[in-house]
Formats: structure tokens, C-alpha cells, sequence
């Protein structure tokens, strides 16, 4: 139990270095402002295209950090790059809530490369949890359409995209591999 003494001091460390109270995302204004999203993404964050990722039922926090990125241009992406560019802070939070509450989908995957792709997976799913639902900052991986994996995988591996341990990982995976995992991942829900 915190004694009066470490509250005050709390309180004036608080106000010292200009902390303000962190207030709950609005998933209603996230809808709204998701809606520009519907065109590559679904109405709902499920994709009808393979090149665009499902959103719905991501992890905030994921989501959060690459809108960030593509907002700072350390995530190379015109479209997203552009989009992100007038998104405030409020914004991202928002839509990023918006899409994690939303019912994650299943994209599928090629059935003759699922059962392979499942005794690979093992080191997808120490970062990315038991079923490749995410966690946090590691994106849910479980629905995601195959061949986005594959581009992301291979984009990892061709040093495109940077993330030190993705690069280290997709480094040791052969093309069979990558399109295994990404049966498997994608098969998920």
C-alpha cells in the first residue's frame, strides 16, 4: 500500500514532468475515421484483396505503432505513408481500437501446404502467441491472407522491411517455408 508520502510525491513528479491522464480510445470515432480504410482494407478490416492485411480483430498496440511509423516514414509505404501523414495522435489510437474490436476472419490458406506449414510454426508463435493471435506489439498473424505473408516474409528476408529479429528470422526460411508458414497462418482464426 502506497503511503501518503509516495502519492505527493507521485502527484509532483506527475505534474512536474507534464503527465496528463490517459483517456480510453473512442471506438466509435475510429469507426468513422476508419471508413477512408474500407477501400484496401474491408468495411469491416477484412480485405477482399491478398496485397492489403485484415485489420479487423489486429492488436492496438501493433496497429498503433505502424500508423506511427508510416507516419514517421520508417515503414516504407506511399499509400499508407500519405493516409498516416494526417492522422493525429487521438486518430490512431482511435482507429487502431476500432479495428482491434472487431471479429477477426479466417483469409484461408492452400490446404496441401497447411499441414507442413502447422510443424513450422513454431517459431512464429513464441512472439506472435499460442494461435498466432498476436500480442501487443506482435501482430496477429492467425487469418491474414497467405500471399501478404509471403510479401512480408520475404520483404523481412530482403532487408525491405527492417525489424532486426523478423530479419534474422526470415533469413533462415527457404521459399517452401515461407509459403508453408504462411498457408498454415493464414488457415488460422
Amino acid at each position: 500500500m502506497l503511503s501518503l508520502k509516495q502519492i505527493l510525491l507521485t502527484a509532483l513528479v506527475m505534474t512536474y514532468f507534464g503527465a496528463t491522464p490517459v483517456s480510453a480510445a473512442d471506438i466509435k470515432a475510429g469507426e468513422q475515421k476508419a471508413a477512408s480504410c474500407a477501400g484496401c482494407h474491408g468495411s469491416k478490416g477484412q480485405s477482399s484483396n491478398p496485397q492489403w492485411p485484415n485489420l479487423a480483430g489486429q492488436q492496438s498496440t501493433y496497429l498503433v505503432n505502424q500508423l506511427n511509423a508510416f507516419k514517421a516514414g520508417t515503414r516504407n509505404n506511399p499509400i499508407m505513408q500519405g493516409i498516416a501523414a494526417n492522422l493525429g495522435a487521438e486518430d490512431i489510437t482511435n482507429i487502431a481500437a476500432y479495428f482491434s474490436s472487431l471479429q477477426a476472419v479466417s483469409a484461408g490458406g492452400y490446404p496441401a501446404l497447411v499441414k507442413s506449414g502447422q510443424s513450422e510454426a513454431a517459431v512464429c508463435l513464441g512472439c506472435h502467441g499460442a494461435a498466432a493471435q498476436g500480442n501487443g506489439q506482435f501482430p496477429r498473424l492467425a487469418g491474414q491472407h497467405p500471399e501478404y505473408l509471403i510479401k512480408q516474409l520475404k520483404s523481412f528476408k530482403e532487408g525491405a522491411r527492417k525489424n532486426g529479429p523478423m530479419q534474422a528470422i526470415a533469413a533462415n526460411l527457404t521459399e517452401e517455408s515461407i509459403d508453408e508458414l504462411a498457408a498454415y497462418l493464414g488457415s488460422l482464426k
